[in-house]
């Protein structure tokens, strides 16, 4: 539907506002002037409408060279120093990560709790209840299947990394507590469920539903900077949109790096325990190597849906490993510390949320290693993974999408991290195994293993775990390098993909930048390079939010437009047209099949639809009126366009929907499933009533009842739209929701009077 919005603007309402000139400042306007007027954010949702889907070249899909070869050059020369000059890269960067701990750490504290505070307030807020999409759309997958798919968007190898060196590092160095005291002990799980909860979800939700709400209800390409067109206008179209997908995509370079790395360090151990092949770089560049050689053979072969369903399958893997150690762990306490852990998050989360240890001796280097690190870790993953949950998530609603992200995954996370994390903390603190708890500190990767090694049938969990490791591993390394390749693109389509080219050179950028983050000190390099390059993707989170804010002003003014009808329609329940009470029982017992369909709309709607467009052109209108095929059911649908300069156009557009028959209430025909009701939408979707059984002079009435609602809504968006602070207007430019005739000239706007008398 988004897409017939683009088709439905005629190609005079795509040029620049039309202004007088002669009366907001005449020939004194400059071409700056005139440039900036044209670059200005949107102030309605009609300029929405009309001009946000030109951000991508409509023809197809195309390299963005600019945003290419920017980040390629900027990745390529971090990898090359830290590959030639590894000790200078660390030492450099490590004083660079211990600036921003002391100074600006509190940037990343304030961002990520801000992000859970606003995706929590668009969820409550009325506007929760608009879809991400047109609003007749709906999900395209069942709820427990997209759960599914939320979860596995946003867990990787990195979390069975930290789920055990985490919580032992908790207890042992603590933060703001006394090192193995029985508080320190409390706590340990929980810092490390905190690092892996809501804050993370809560980013993604953030950008996955910003991408997702303009591209698939207004039409847009599903990117940052199109999340970004109401806030700074048409500038994201040229080198502003530019800098900013530079910015997404060297961030997100970064932390998928990062978690690639992190994984073959795992990798690395597992696979020396089950085959014996010597540990070290040597054994960590293979499996790096492993990753581009299944992404190009995903490229090159068709491999994208087994990749689909390797990631399906990885879910599977990681619940029977969790269950196993469960089962054949100390399953009493796993479950007692489960319950507390999850209760002590819950009421803890507020206070940890604007913890930046401003008080502890060593706090800013804690953070740094700590909440930091996993904080920029999410902004520099958030496009990556928002994308996807984007791409999956068409047709629900912002509630729906931001309730089931921040909980249902979370509380994924929250039960992965309890079971790893205290079985190693009954092993290291109840059975007092320090030699364990020394080991996970200094390095968690053999801790993990360790911890494996001492259930019962330890090789078969071992195999199951590093399994599991692999498959997180190759799906994250293939699904970023088909995100990055998106992000250095041009694509009008949402459901389009970047060339398979670029996903493989971008396989091959992360490979470089992986091996280069761990030649030059490893895990500890990587973490330092997430928590600067995501530095300046807090700026971009705080600029969708803004944006996101702008749009969600605009559905207000739309869905408080609409509300201002005329008051015999208010007290006469305000939706479908009148009927005779013939009529009405009619309808009730009324299923009309494909068939009559077409005749209703071919012998009714149509030709109530062309007299009523002769009244409007007689009054000065311009009117489309024309029958449209439905490409995907060959259903007729009778659409009816006003032009209405500088401002939306009015949509009356009739189209059949299928629909179940209900098994209650009437008799339909035994064999009859499905039958059509004729629904009317305008731009923003079904307006939720079916128009079939009524008469021609019914269908005209319904029109100008839709048209004088939608002359509502512009007034009441001229009266409460403003422009933003960061993009204000040129002063003596025409508003474009200003009065018609004032804007243009037009005085052919028929008076109300006369359409009163046209209903009669």
């Amino acid at each position: 539907m988004a897409k017939s919005h683009d088709s439905s603007i005629p190609e005079h309402d795509r040029s620049k506002p039309t202004v007088d000139r002669e009366k907001f400042g005449g020939s004194q306007r400059s071409n700056v002037d005139v440039e900036r007027e044209d670059k200005r954010p949107p102030k309605n949702s009609a300029e929405m409408l009309k001009d946000g889907p030109t951000i991508a070249d409509r023809s197809g899909a195309k390299v963005n060279w600019q945003v290419l070869i920017i980040s390629s050059l900027v990745i390529l020369a971090f990898s090359l120093w830290a590959i030639f000059a590894p000790d200078n890269a660390s030492g450099t960067m490590q004083t660079i990560v211990g600036w921003i701990g002391r100074n600006v750490g509190w940037v990343y504290v304030v961002t990520v709790a801000v992000v859970i505070g606003y995706v929590i307030w668009v969820a409550v807020s009325p506007e929760g209840k608009v879809r991400m999409g047109p609003d007749h759309s709906r999900p395209e997958y069942k709820l427990m299947t997209w759960a599914a798919m939320l979860f596995a968007a946003g867990v990787g190898i990195d979390m069975l990394f930290y789920s055990v060196g985490g919580p032992i590092s908790h207890y042992i160095d603590p933060p703001n507590a006394e090192p193995r005291s029985a508080e320190a002990l409390q706590d340990s799980v929980v810092w490390t469920m905190f690092h892996y909860g809501m804050g993370g979800w809560a980013m993604y939700s953030l950008l996955g539903m910003a991408m997702g709400y303009f591209a698939y209800r207004w039409g847009m390409p599903l990117s940052i900077r199109a999340a970004l067109y109401p806030l700074l206008g048409k500038r994201v179209r040229g080198r502003t949109g530019d800098i900013l997908d530079i910015i997404v995509l060297v961030g997100t370079v970064m932390g998928v790096a990062t978690s690639m790395g992190i994984g073959v360090v795992l990798l690395n151990v597992g696979f020396s325990i089950l085959f014996g092949l010597p540990q070290g770089l040597g054994l960590q560049i293979a499996l790096v190597l492993v990753a581009v050689a299944v992404t190009i053979a995903a490229c090159t072969s068709g491999m994208d849906k087994g990749i689909r369903l390797i990631s399906e399958l990885n879910l599977w893997v990681a619940g029977a490993m969790m269950l196993y150690i469960l089962i054949t762990g100390q399953t009493a306490f796993l479950l007692n510390a489960l319950v507390e852990n999850v209760g002590r998050f819950f009421w803890t989360l507020p206070e940890r949320l604007t913890q930046t240890m401003g008080y502890e001796l060593n706090g800013a280097e804690w953070m740094s290693g700590n909440t930091l690190f996993f904080w920029a870790f999410w902004l520099a993953w958030g496009p990556f993974v928002g994308l996807f949950l984007a791409r999956i998530s068409r047709g629900r609603t912002l509630r729906e999408f931001v309730i089931a992200a921040i909980t249902i995954p979370v509380l994924c996370d929250l039960v992965m991290v309890s079971l790893f994390g205290n079985s190693a903390i009954y092993e290291a603190v109840f059975q007092n195994n320090t030699e364990f708890g020394d080991l996970a500190l200094e390095s968690p990767e053999q801790g993990w293993y360790a911890l494996l090694e001492m259930f019962p049938g330890a090789m078969l969990l071992v195999g199951l775990a590093t399994l599991s490791g692999l498959l997180f591993y190759l799906t994250s390394a293939n699904s970023g390098a088909m995100v990055m390749s998106n992000f250095s693109s041009s694509i009008p389509d949402p459901g389009e993909d970047g060339p398979k080219w670029l996903r493989i050179f971008w396989a091959i950028v992360t490979a470089v930048l992986t091996i280069a983050m761990l030649m030059a000190g490893g895990v500890v390099t990587m973490e330092y390079a997430t928590l600067i390059f995501a530095l300046p993707v807090t700026i971009v989170a705080y600029l969708v939010m803004f944006s996101f804010s702008r749009a969600l002003r605009m559905e207000r003014a739309d869905r408080e437009g609409h509300t201002r009808r005329r008051r015999r329609e208010a007290s006469t329940g305000g939706h479908t047209p009148d009927r005779t009470i013939r009529q009405r029982l009619a309808s009730l017992r009324s299923y009309p099949d494909f068939n009559a369909a077409q005749r209703f709309s071919t012998n009714t709607v149509l030709p109530a639809l062309n007299t009523t467009a002769e009244e409007f052109r007689k009054e000065g209108y311009t009117v489309t009126v024309e029958p449209r095929i439905e490409a995907e059911t060959g259903m007729t649908e009778a659409f009816f366009q006003v032009d209405i300069p500088g401002h939306r156009s009015f949509l009356y557009k009739v189209a059949p929907i299928e629909t179940p028959v209900p098994i209650f209430g009437a008799r339909p025909a035994p064999s009859l499933k499905k039958y059509f009701r004729m629904e009317v939408f305008t731009h923003t979707g079904s307006e939720g009533y079916d128009l079939y059984g009524v008469d021609k002079q019914q269908v005209i009435d319904d029109v100008l009842d839709r048209f004088e609602a939608h002359l509502g809504f512009l007034s009441y968006s001229a009266e409460n739209l403003s422009d933003t602070v960061i993009t204000p207007p040129v002063e003596a430019v025409a508003p474009v929701d200003a009065p018609v005739e004032e804007v243009t000239g037009n005085e052919s706007e028929a008076p109300k009077e006369d359409f009163e008398d046209f209903t009669k």
